[in-house]
This record gives structure tokens, sequence and C-alpha cells, in this order.
């Protein structure tokens, strides 16, 4: 088996996972988020699409529903046993919450107290509808696992760093291929070949590329050019291992910056400091908002900010990478030591049609953070 972590690791999550049931006064969790999923037994698959759960007990009892197609990637990558692992079936009219009720019945948890985690891709509405409709009496439990998963396990961290060095081993494969006149799918392809060389995985988003106009978006999108002799391209990535994330972003600019390019890349990195210096565990994550928009506003570029600066990475599926929380203001979840976090100081200018993104992960120390990032802030030229 894929296992990533030994016996005791995953023992002991399910453990605190059990105690944080009970402690909710709940008799079983119902769980859709595939971060949970994973974390939980190490089952690793995008099956979650579609109807598929975990469910906890209070007992400590862990039970899999699924489809067929993801039956032996249960048995391949998680510690689940064939006995725990469920296959509703598949025909014209099939409705698997009906499943799950039989399910929690034969667990004898069906008369209890019920939670369930309901804000994932890994339940749609429609899902999430016929869910209710088997269940009515459903308490909202998306926090519990999502809580206990903040904060990092040493091999958990050891995961972080790995896929940090393959964030750096990205930037490295972006810089020897960005040139004038390079296409942008070469440097892509170059970025995503370094991640998988090093053992890596796909991210849980696009790698994000955009040059000329392109560089003020801090989304995906479909289409490829080839760069200007005097351009901006602004990418925004992850190394990922284990489906564990560091994500990075910067702005390379091609030929010469001018004057202003200059000044948004000193006020970016000052920024970036200046939320650094405000984490530490038992502060607020609206502090680090705070500081960023404080650095931005007093240099005159309130314009040209979004109104979040950072969030948690962690081991995290499609969609996206974004494990939440974010740094947004008045946020006022206390950050926690070995927590790992994703901050990005992005100022996007349309009047001057300008971008000059900076941002790394870091881990939370119990004095500040530590960059996991090898490479620098200095401005990128090529």
């Amino acid at each position: 088996m894929p296992l990533h972590f030994d016996t005791n690791e995953y023992l002991g999550r399910q453990s605190v996972a059990k105690r944080a049931v009970q402690s909710a006064g709940l008799d079983a969790l119902l769980i859709f988020a595939p971060e949970s999923q994973y974390w939980l037994c190490g089952y690793d698959t995008f099956g979650f699409a579609m109807f598929q759960c975990l469910v906890l007990t209070a007992k400590g009892d862990l039970h899999l529903l699924t489809r067929a197609p993801d039956m032996r990637q249960a048995q391949y990558t998680s510690t689940l046993k064939d006995s725990q692992i469920h296959v509703w079936p598949e025909h014209h009219g099939a409705n698997p919450a009906n499943n799950l009720r039989e399910l929690l019945s034969d667990l004898n948890v069906l008369s209890g107290t019920i939670g369930f985690e309901s804000q994932t891709a890994g339940l749609t509405d429609f899902n999430g509808q016929m869910l209710r409709a088997a269940l009515p009496d459903l308490i909202n439990a998306s926090d519990l696992i999502r809580n206990l998963r903040r904060i990092k396990s040493p091999a958990e961290i050891a995961m972080h760093r790995r896929a940090a060095a393959l964030s750096d081993n990205a930037l490295d494969a972006a810089l020897e291929t960005t040139r004038a006149g390079a296409f942008e799918g070469d440097i892509l392809a170059a970025m995503q070949g370094a991640v998988f060389k090093g053992g890596g995985d796909y991210a849980g988003n696009e790698f994000i590329l955009g040059s000329g106009p392109g560089a003020l978006l801090c989304r995906y999108y479909s289409g490829r050019r080839h760069l200007d002799a005097q351009d901006q391209m602004t990418i925004e990535w992850s190394g990922v291992y284990a489906r564990y994330h560091a994500a990075m972003m910067r702005t390379i600019v091609i030929g010469k910056p001018n004057d202003a390019q200059l000044r948004m890349q000193d006020v970016a990195a000052e920024a970036l400091l200046a939320c650094e210096n405000a984490i530490r565990p038992g502060a607020p994550m609206g502090d680090v908002y705070d500081a960023h928009a404080r650095v931005f506003d007093m240099h005159g570029f309130g314009h040209a900010r979004l109104q979040a600066c950072g969030y948690g990475m962690g081991a995290v599926y499609n969609p996206i990478w974004v494990d939440f929380p974010m740094f947004y203001e008045g946020n006022p979840l206390e950050m926690q030591a070995d927590q790992v976090f994703f901050l990005h100081m992005v100022l996007m200018d349309s009047d001057a049609g300008l971008a000059m993104c900076l941002g790394h992960s870091i881990l939370v120390t119990d004095t500040g953070v530590e960059r996991l990032s090898r490479h620098g802030v200095d401005l990128l030229i090529r």
C-alpha cells in the first residue's frame, strides 16, 4: 500500500478524531471532504466528485461507502480493511443516500446524533439534498476534522518541506526557461515537470501563469502566448508532495524594469516582512491582513491590493489548493505553532497596467515564522 505515514501516525489521528466526535456529542460523523478522508486513513482518489462518504463513529469505527471504481483505490491507498469498504449499487434511479442510511443502521448509530461535513467540494448540492432527504436531522460539523488538520505533526511538516523544495525547483525551471520570445507553454511544462521529476503530484488547482495584460490575473485561463522583449509574467504555483502543498507566487520582469515596477517590488517585499512579523502563536489572523493593508495603503497602493493576503496550506484536493481559513480583515481565528500558511502580496494596478506579486509558504514556530522556500524575495528579471 502506498501509505505516506506509519501506522502510529494514522492511529493517533483516528484517536484524536474519535475524541472530537465524542466531545461534540455526536454518535457518528459523515465525512465527505477528501482532505478529511485522506488525513484519517490515507484514502486518496478523485472519486469524491461522485457520492462517497467515510463514516466515523463515536466508538472509533471507520467505514467507507463508495462507488465500484473506487473500491480498489481504497484497498490500495488506505488503512481500511475490506470489511470497512462498502460499495453502493449503481443503476437508474439509484440513491446512495439511502444506502448510507442502511449502513448507519447496521452500525447502530442511525437513531443517534449524526454530524456531517457540508462545506466541501466532496458533497455537491444535488447529493446534499438527497442526503438531507434520507437523513433530515443531520448536524453541520464541517469544522470538526478541519480544526484537527490545521496543526501539523512532525511527519506532516516534513511533507510540507518536501513540497516547498519542489516549489523552489519549479521556480528554478521557470527562470531557466523564461526569456524574450519564450512560449508560456514551455515555461509551464518546465515547472510542472520539475515537480514530477522530484516525486511530486499535481497541485490542487492549475499552475497560474499570465503575461502581458494577463499578468494582472490571479486565476488560470486557457490560451498561450510568446513573451515580448519587454514584458511581465506573473506565476503562482505549488510544489506538492503526498498531496501536501507549499505555494509560491512571483512576478518576473522580462527586459528592463521601470521605476514603477521597482517601487512595487520594494513595497511588496516590505509588506511580506510585515506580515511575517505579525505572525505568532495566539495572535488573530486578522493582524496579518492588517499588516499587509497598512504597508500597501501607506505607499499609495490601496487601490491595487486584494481583500486577502494568504491562507492555510495542507494536504488538499481539487478544485482549489486553499486550505481555509484565509488572512482577511477581522479574522479572529488565532494562529498556532506548527501551522503552515501561504502569504501572497498581490499588487494588480489596472490603471498602470502593471502587476507585482510576491509570495511563499511559511511555518509558524513558537516565536514567529520560518520561511520554507530557499529563494529570496528580490525582483526576478529575465
